[in-house]
């Protein structure tokens, strides 16, 4: 069975790493399955990305696309102009793609016009959200995907319900989970801990990158003034992202506790997370992290497409409501914050269960 394995940007090498390792495992106890790791290059900052390769001990890609930078279409067109180059000069059984970045919708396309089965690793996730374009992806790809591979039994019946079924639909895991279990014991403290006089649950760490959220200049400089305020002096660590880092630059958004760091490493970045007071941030996946973590979370978004950690995990939705970010910080000072509870699957298996589940669909 020969499988390519498509990633794209940074939170997709978390969603491999783990299937690869399987993959290599299988491979090992004399399981007729190879893959080949294509990198569209859609996250092009070269030394992060290596960083990310190393730390999670990703083999190197067989093939980056080198797409870049570019609009939503621009981006989405090289893609697939370079994928589909990439199938026809090394034809395979099945495409994997994971999460909702251009990536995942663009290879699933050119795949299933290819004639090539697509299995997608985190389908079935809906935030309701169309003004985010990782809504528009998950749509797209899994109104074509042949296997579907969920997180959460929610996700599940929300496939069941537009017409798939048992035979087809998967609910295994959390393969960033996976990743984060099997990486707990070689986390790294960030080099500027000290400098930034960083001591346990005595800091937050912050995530924006949501239009939404950072390209109004208005509204953004409103939030974070509001961030800071909230935070009593504390540290407040911001790895910024680089949509974002343009935006700062031009408004020079200055405060005495609020930090802003280079986008850091995983082992460097989940040190953080864990040690964190709090997270506040308006991504996806970091609520994931620090339920599991049992950190609690502030999420500047009206909606999830991961409800499980509001549900069972210690993540809040505030969106840009000041009354509603002003309760959270409040709640959260008083140490009253809700306590993770186990979430079903998201026990460092899911990879496991996948790669049996390909082989045994491979056998018949």
């Amino acid at each position: 069975m020969k499988i390519t394995i498509v990633a794209g940007a940074r939170p997709n090498f978390m969603k491999i790493a783990p299937i690869i390792h399987e993959i290599e495992r299988q491979q090992k106890l004399g399981a007729t399955i190879s893959y080949r790791l294509i990198h569209t290059g859609q996250h092009y900052d070269k030394n992060l990305s290596d960083t990310f390769f190393k730390e999670l001990a990703i083999p190197a890609p067989h093939k980056n696309l080198e797409v870049k930078s570019g609009t939503q279409a621009e981006q989405t067109g090289a893609i697939m102009v370079g994928f589909e180059k990439e199938l026809e000069a090394h034809p395979c059984d099945l495409v994997l793609v994971v999460g909702d970045v251009t990536s995942t919708m663009a290879c699933t396309i050119v795949a299933k016009k290819a004639h090539i089965k697509v299995t997608h690793v985190e389908a079935g996730i809906r935030s309701g959200d169309l003004k985010m374009p990782e809504e528009i992806n998950r749509i797209v790809t899994d109104s074509i995907t042949d296997y579907f591979f969920t997180t959460s039994e929610k996700a599940t019946n929300y496939l069941h319900s537009i017409g798939n079924t048992e035979k087809n639909t998967f609910f295994v895991g959390n393969v960033m989970i996976d990743t984060l279990l099997s990486n707990l014991n070689r986390l790294k403290q960030p080099a500027f801990w000290e400098e930034k006089g960083l001591q346990e649950k005595n800091y937050y760490v912050l995530t924006l990158h949501r239009p939404s959220n950072v390209d109004a200049l208005e509204g953004f400089s409103k939030l974070l003034s509001l961030i800071v305020q909230k935070a009593n002096k504390l540290p407040i660590i911001f790895p910024v992202h680089p949509r974002t880092q343009k935006i700062l630059k031009e408004a020079n958004l200055v405060f005495e506790n609020l930090h802003y760091v280079s986008p850091q490493g995983y082992l460097n970045f989940i040190y953080l997370v864990k040690q964190a007071k709090a997270i506040l941030t308006d991504s996806g996946g970091i609520t994931e992290e620090a339920s599991v973590l049992n950190v609690p979370c502030i999420t500047f978004r009206d909606s999830t497409e991961r409800p499980e950690t509001c549900v069972l995990g210690t993540n809040i939705l505030v969106g840009n409501n000041t009354h509603l970010i002003e309760e959270a910080f409040n709640k959260l000072q008083s140490g009253n914050w809700q306590q993770a509870k186990p979430i079903p699957k998201w026990d460092g298996k899911a990879s496991q269960r996948i790669v049996e589940i390909l082989l045994k669909l491979h056998e018949g």
